[in-house]
């Protein structure tokens, strides 16, 4: 079991000549379908669907709100490292890159997730660099046992593990893992990353099913948009998160649609990713993979954060840093990419009010363990 073997399967896949076969009757049949499989996600992908944008706008709000009600989850990614053994192309964390390198002690772990849990936010996506012999297992673990103190769900976005790894992490008190494969093209994932331990696309492929079998509540993956063809990349997504539900249906699952930003270093995205395209990914989605949730970060400016909380967005960073300590000591270090949106976490919170939505501080479900 593994899905390795589909993204090998789709390594030849052409989009262009594939998607260029729907026609807008497909698409037509497939927005009156209850229930999607691969090729109608495929259709909704495909240049027919953008004449449908209205329509499958409509539907996707009217799932969402079915769904998981008017309200959207607010996080906040707080940076614990930012050493690195990789030589990943396109991050501004890249071991080659001449920044400033800095990992949070103990204290001031406490100090900034203090300073975050001021706010209000319960929910919080902490995240290192690639280096595990400097930000290693047992270091994150001892952050999680410290900001288990402020927050109620805490999510990694770290390096691949192992299971037992992380199930250590799990019963420190991690209930979530976020981790993009990046890209699922095999051949194009080896020239991004020349150099490090990501090096091993299947390793890194494979860390949500360890989770998974290691007992995670959640699990959120994606692709980062505009290293290959969107429409690739979206679509082995969502087969990726397909397989996912069907082999741990325990699971709660989550989809991020992060677009390469600017950042330290020279490389540039070869494949650009409109606000229209990005847009059509997120309704896609949300048609095939109803119960999904979605986040949209603060790579996004303000404008479209707004305008698509209705189309079927679920959760939202606010008040965002992609510097170590940036909430309280990360002044003088190099973040990993630029954010667009800068709103702090109050004027968010507000404007999601302000759109006749709920903004959500905590996970129903930490929420129902504690009533029990």
């Amino acid at each position: 079991m593994s899905f390795f073997q589909t993204c090998l399967k789709y390594d030849d896949f052409q989009p262009d000549t594939v998607l260029g076969q729907f026609g807008k009757k497909d698409v037509e049949q497939v927005l009156n379908k209850e229930t999607l499989k691969g090729d109608d996600f495929l259709a909704l992908l495909s240049p027919a669907a953008e004449y449908f944008i209205e329509e499958m706008a409509q539907k996707a709000h009217r799932l969402t709100v079915q769904q998981f009600g008017k309200v959207i989850q607010l996080y906040t990614p707080m940076y614990l490292s930012n050493f690195c053994t990789n030589h990943c192309l396109y991050c501004g964390f890249n071991s080659k890159n001449n920044i400033f390198r800095k990992q949070l002690s103990p204290e001031e772990v406490e100090i900034e997730a203090a300073a975050i849990a001021k706010t209000g936010l319960k929910h919080i996506l902490i995240l290192t660099g690639g280096a595990r012999k400097i930000a290693t297992p047992e270091y994150i673990k001892s952050c999680v046992k410290i900001i288990s103190k402020y927050f109620k769900s805490i999510c990694i976005e770290i390096y691949a593990l192992e299971t037992e790894e992380y199930a250590e992490l799990i019963e420190a008190g991690v209930d979530c893992i976020t981790i993009y494969q990046e890209t699922y093209n095999t051949g194009l994932y080896k020239y991004l990353h020349p150099k490090g331990p990501k090096q091993n696309f299947q390793y890194r492929l494979n860390a949500p099913d360890r989770a998974c079998k290691a007992g995670i509540r959640s699990v959120n993956i994606g692709a980062l948009l505009g290293l290959d063809d969107w429409r690739k990349e979206a679509f082995l997504t969502g087969l990726h998160a397909e397989y996912i539900r069907h082999y741990f249906p325990e699971v709660e699952l989550g989809i991020s649609l992060p677009r390469i930003k600017p950042h330290e270093g020279s490389f540039q995205p070869p494949h650009v990713v409109t606000d229209k395209n990005f847009v059509q990914i997120m309704l896609a989605f949300r048609l095939f993979l109803p119960r999904a949730g979605i986040a949209i970060s603060t790579r996004e400016p303000a404008v479209l954060r707004d305008n698509i909380i209705r189309l079927g967005a679920t959760k939202m960073s606010a008040g965002s840093s992609t510097k170590v300590g940036g909430w309280t000591t990360g002044d003088n270090n190099t973040g990993q990419f630029d954010i667009s949106d800068h709103r702090t976490v109050q004027e968010i919170k507000e404007q999601i009010c302000k759109l006749g939505y709920q903004p959500v501080f905590k996970d129903w479900q930490p929420i129902f363990k504690e009533a029990l």
